[in-house]
Formats: structure tokens, C-alpha cells, sequence
């Protein structure tokens, strides 16, 4: 099990990762996520020795680092997977991955697994980005790392080989039942690869949760705008039940009481009707997006929400429609801002 505890870095006079909290258990996957410059990178190079830290402890069991203990980079046993792969270009696949290894058994199991006995002699210049990737991985997984960091594995590839690559990843650190922390800046990714998803903001952990409770209750609207489109509307939330002018719906209070509420609305919980004789809005703007098409629409209280509706239903900016709430899931509200 791998415990980070009040872990803070600092670069010169300036504290860039502050007091960072998490704990992970074998084989669980924990998404970071952040704008730029918010410290994700900066955690995992603490977490691999590759930077001291200034505050708080790294423990592994096998190991524990405090900022006057320092434990090398090569004692650590952590594996690395970067997004531009780090691989030897002399060397092939087989030998990439069999880099000093003196038993080659596991190395042929990951080689198996991810797709790569085909490739054993290619030289990593003839390998697309996927695979390079899962050379990467591989390489990784065939040295028994007591935990793994993946810093934005995906990035340098394109949208439609990122799905597939996404799982494949999931499945071999699953297998490996290891821990991992994979920094990305897609959200999707986040929330659909992750067991846990943990919110960075200017080095500090906003949320670290189940990615389904991170997207349906943030803990605040920093965490709400960042996973996700999200709209607030004002309501007043009373008996776990929030009122607006566009309806009603079940709630759950996140860092308030009943009375005078801002209410979190993502686009699937708002639906849009072309009834110009019941219209409460106007619409804004039309993003089409294959099989939907994501639509805002201004109220008649100045308020802007979004809805995603059907790719069959064409509407168009200055549209007068009818929208409304509708769910049966409780929608988190917040104190008024």
C-alpha cells in the first residue's frame, strides 16, 4: 500500500504541491487531474524521488521518506510510463523490455499480454505510438514495481487509438495488481479509467473520490466545472428537495442548509422541447457531437443552462424552447454565491 501523508514540495520560496493526503491499496488506479501548472507532474516526481520534498512522508512499507530521510529513485522500485515512451532507439522491442532483467519469464507474459509478440524484434523508429506505449508498459511491468506513476501516457495519440489503449492499460495494471497514479488532463479518461479520481487546484486536493461521486456531488464549483459542462441555477432546498424555475427535483445539500441554494445541472438533466407557446428560454449556442447535440439556452431569468439532446432534434441559436429538469437522482446544491 502505497501513503502519501501531508506531503508538501516547494521550489525555492514558492509551495507548488501543499499538504497532499492519499493512500492507495494494491492494484487501485487513482486519476490526478488539474489545469496546467497545478502540480500533478510535480506529485509524481516526488513520488519517484526525482525531486525533494519539503514537508510530510512517502511510505511504502518496504520504504519511507521524509524531507530528511531521502530514499534514492533506484531503491524505490517505482515504475514510470511517460507520454513520450522513453524508449532505447538501438534497441528492439524484446531487448527494450528485457532491459537489465536477468529472468525474461515475466517480460514474455506482458509481452503476450499487451499485443507485442509480433514486434519482439522491431526497433521501437518502426512502432506506432500505441505500441510504443504498450513497449513502455511492458517494460514497466516486467520489473515487479511496487507502484506504478503514469504522467499523460496518452497524450502524444490520437483520439480514436486512446480508447482502445485506455483499457488495455486499465487490464495490465490490474493484472499486475500494483498500485498506480496516472496524471492526464482528460477528464473522460479520468472518470471512466480511474477506481478513484483525486481534483488538483494551485497544488492542493479539492476532492479525492469515486468518479461518480466526484462528477454528481463536487465538493464545490471548482471540482464541478472542471469534470464536466455545469450550470447553476438559484433554488431553495428544503426536505432534500430543491425548487426552481424550472422545476423541481430530489437534492443533497454539499456545504450548506436549507433555504436559498445555487443547484448543480448537467446537461442530461436538463431537457429542451420546441414549444414556442410554452417557451422559457432562448437558445445561445449548438455544439453537434455525433450522436447528441449540446445546446445552451438563456432563461427568462438571465440564467445559462445547458442541455444535451438527440442528434435528431435540430435546433438553432435564437430558438425559442421550453427546458425543464428532469431527474431522479438528487442534484448537489451549494451555498448561494
Amino acid at each position: 500500500m502505497l501513503s502519501v501523508n501531508k506531503l508538501s514540495i516547494d521550489y525555492g520560496s514558492n509551495r507548488v504541491v501543499s499538504e497532499l493526503d492519499l493512500s492507495l491499496t494494491e492494484s487501485e488506479i487513482l486519476m490526478l487531474v488539474g489545469p496546467t501548472g497545478c502540480g500533478k507532474s510535480t506529485i509524481l516526481q516526488a513520488l519517484a524521488g526525482l525531486i525533494p520534498i519539503s514537508e510530510g512522508e512517502v511510505n511504502i512499507g518496504k520504504w519511507r521518506a521524509t524531507p530528511k530521510l531521502h530514499v534514492l529513485p533506484e531503491k524505490r522500485r517505482v515504475g514510470m510510463v511517460f507520454q513520450d515512451f522513453a524508449l532505447f532507439p538501438h534497441l528492439n522491442v524484446q531487448q527494450n523490455i528485457c532491459f537489465r532483467l536477468k529472468d525474461t519469464k515475466l517480460a514474455d507474459h506482458w509481452i503476450s499480454l499487451l499485443g507485442l509478440d509480433d514486434f519482439r524484434n522491431k526497433k521501437p523508429a518502426t512502432l506506432s505510438g500505441g505500441q510504443k506505449q504498450r513497449v513502455a508498459l511492458a517494460r514497466t511491468l516486467a520489473h515487479q514495481p511496487d507502484f506504478i506513476l503514469l504522467d499523460e501516457p496518452l497524450s502524444n495519440l490520437d483520439a480514436a487509438l486512446k480508447d482502445t489503449l485506455r483499457w488495455d492499460i486499465r487490464h495490465a495494471l490490474k493484472e499486475a495488481a500494483v498500485p498506480a497514479i496516472w496524471v492526464t488532463h482528460d477528464q473522460e479518461e479520468a472518470l471512466s479509467v480511474g477506481d478513484r479520481v483525486g481534483v488538483l487546484k494551485a497544488g492542493k486536493i479539492q476532492q479525492i473520490d469515486t468518479p461518480e461521486h466526484c462528477f454528481s456531488m463536487p465538493s464545490n464549483r471548482f471540482v464541478a466545472r472542471f469534470l464536466g459542462e455545469a450550470s447553476f441555477i438559484a433554488g431553495d432546498y428544503q426536505q432534500a428537495t430543491v425548487s426552481t424555475s424550472i422545476g423541481n427535483a430530489p437534492a443533497l445539500a454539499i456545504n450548506c442548509q436549507h433555504g436559498k441554494v445555487d443547484v448543480l445541472l448537467r446537461p442530461d438533466d436538463v431537457m429542451l422541447l420546441q414549444d414556442e407557446n410554452l417557451s422559457n428560454g432562448v437558445v445561445t449556442w449548438v455544439r453537434f457531437e455525433g450522436g447528441s447535440r449540446l445546446c445552451a439556452v438563456e432563461l427568462t431569468c438571465k440564467t445559462l443552462v445547458t442541455s444535451r439532446v438527440s442528434h435528431e432534434i435540430v435546433v438553432r441559436p435564437g430558438d425559442a424552447v421550453h427546458v425543464y429538469i428532469n431527474t431522479t437522482h438528487p442534484l448537489a446544491v451549494y451555498h448561494r454565491a
